[in-house]
């Protein structure tokens, strides 16, 4: 692609020079990388990733500290363990989250293919069926039942 203007203008863009994803604006002979977009989005996607890693992560530590405390204080075995399930649950739905976002940024935003899409397709139908299948068990009941009025949220 030419851009018109060759008195201190840029003269050409070109996406091949610097490597996969690279945006090369060239003037006067010299080559400056501009934008790596493609490494950017992957940058991005990792960021997202790992906070939904983190995510996962110190939900679990913060729901063990507190069922290790409340054991302690001797409160009753059965709803310590359910709401120790529940926060680990409430800490994984939220990082799957996020892992997912991640997996769309990567995909979509960088020249997608039919193969990727695909990839991407499946990965979020199983997150999706990992996220259901933890809300079910977190809800007790499935989520276009209505809520009993004994139930409380989470």
């Amino acid at each position: 692609m030419r851009w018109p203007g060759k008195e201190g203008g840029w003269r050409g863009v070109s996406g091949r020079s610097a490597g996969h994803g690279a945006l090369i604006l060239a003037e006067g002979g010299a080559k400056r990388v501009v934008m790596d977009f493609a490494r950017i989005v992957e940058a991005i996607g990792q960021a997202v990733d790992l906070a939904g890693v983190a995510i996962i992560v110190l939900g679990a530590l913060t729901a063990t500290v507190s069922f290790v405390l409340r054991l302690r204080e001797r409160e009753a075995p059965h709803d310590v363990y359910r709401a120790y399930r529940q926060g680990l649950g409430r800490a994984i739905l939220l990082g799957l989250e996020f892992l997912v976002a991640g997996d769309i940024i990567r995909t979509v935003a960088v020249a997608p293919t039919f193969v990727s899409v695909g990839v991407l397709a499946l990965i979020v139908l199983v997150r999706t069926f990992l996220s259901f299948s933890l809300e079910v068990e977190l809800e007790n009941r499935l989520p276009w039942q209505p809520r009993r009025s004994t139930d409380t949220p989470g």
